[in-house]
């Protein structure tokens, strides 16, 4: 049962994020965040264990620095242009656009993003790399089309770093970051095209996240060598994790694929082909280590017969994560005309 304190705090972290999305100032954004940032630091501490606490001193070390370029940035516009009508210049919203990414963790300001989540339990990275990200990306779609080169650098180096820095890890909590990396640079492409195919992507995202963590949480794992003794006799575990990670890496026939393929043809419509071609590759990267965590998986070592195998399950995670499945059919009910 979770604590009183706690509920008061998750209350004011959603309060903080809602703030930052609706303000009608940068000001008032930057009073959401902190908000955000200081209802989420109590959620983040354990009593009966150190990481996390260390953890979420070096993520409130780094949203500080990215708080704080935020409103310097904003100052300086505000300083630089005393009509509030006149529009802010290139390099304040570099600025500014600099720091939304530091808070949220995208490539190359991605430096504390695996070093915190190691801290951190399935909960608690659950909400860091789904919902801390939201307010900071609404941010972004208000000026994202004012600047696209530089945002198409940033896709570009977060889809490179996630790939590559991945590859050699074996702590799942970092490969959980370095794949939200990944995400986060579909992400932005998609949001340089259409709002809506950014929320189909980024309720996919969450949903699958959902998913893949219960499974962590359920059966205390955090590195790749406890799967093959827990995969290993559990069948009804050893599919649903083979599903969602392949989901994840956007493999079709999954759900995963549904959002990869809205963005691609949104990036086609728009003449985005080298940016397309470059994501496409490096995701590739990423469905490796994917495959890599769920190689255990492919085989069946027990004599256990898969057809009782979900008479012990409940039927929300099986709901779950059925709906996984379910990409090539959903592809059909979905208006691609944004």
């Amino acid at each position: 049962m979770m604590k009183l304190y706690k509920i008061l705090f998750l209350n004011a972290t959603i309060i903080g994020s809602l703030i930052a999305m609706s303000a009608c100032s940068f000001y008032i954004a930057w009073v959401g965040l902190e908000i955000n940032l200081l209802s989420i630091i109590p959620l983040f501490k354990n009593i009966k264990n150190k990481y996390p606490s260390e953890a979420s001193m070096k993520y409130f070390i780094a949203q500080a620095m990215g708080s704080s370029l935020f409103l310097f940035s904003i100052i300086i516009y505000f300083i630089k242009n005393m009509p509030l009508s006149a529009e802010p210049e290139i390099t304040e919203l570099i600025l500014i656009s600099t720091a939304l990414l530091l808070k949220m963790g995208a490539a190359p300001f991605h430096f504390w993003l695996p070093e915190v989540t190691t801290g951190l339990n399935w909960m608690s990275n659950f909400i860091l790399l789904t919902w801390q990200k939201i307010a900071p990306m609404v941010l972004l779609s208000y000026q994202i089309h004012k600047h696209i080169l530089f945002f198409s650098i940033i896709i570009i180096v977060s889809s490179m770093i996630s790939g590559l820095q991945g590859l050699n890890q074996i702590c799942l909590r970092k490969i959980m970051a370095y794949s939200s990396i990944n995400h986060v640079s579909w992400m932005i492409s998609s949001l340089l095209n259409s709002v809506s195919i950014f929320q189909y992507y980024f309720i996919t995202y969450c949903f699958i996240n959902m998913n893949i963590f219960i499974i962590f949480k359920k059966f205390n794992i955090f590195v790749i060598s406890q799967l093959s003794s827990i995969t290993s006799s559990k069948k009804k575990l050893k599919f649903f994790f083979m599903l969602n990670f392949l989901s994840l890496g956007g493999l079709p026939p999954f759900l995963g694929f549904l959002p990869k393929w809205l963005t691609i043809n949104s990036m086609i419509l728009n003449k985005h082909y080298t940016m397309m071609t470059i994501l496409i590759i490096f995701t590739l990267l990423s469905l490796y280590f994917y495959m890599r965590i769920t190689f255990s998986t492919f085989t069946l070592n027990s004599e256990e017969s898969l057809i009782i195998l979900f008479n012990k399950i409940t039927y929300f995670h099986f709901f779950t994560n059925v709906l996984s499945l379910l990409g090539i059919i959903s592809c059909s009910f979905i208006d691609t005309s944004f």
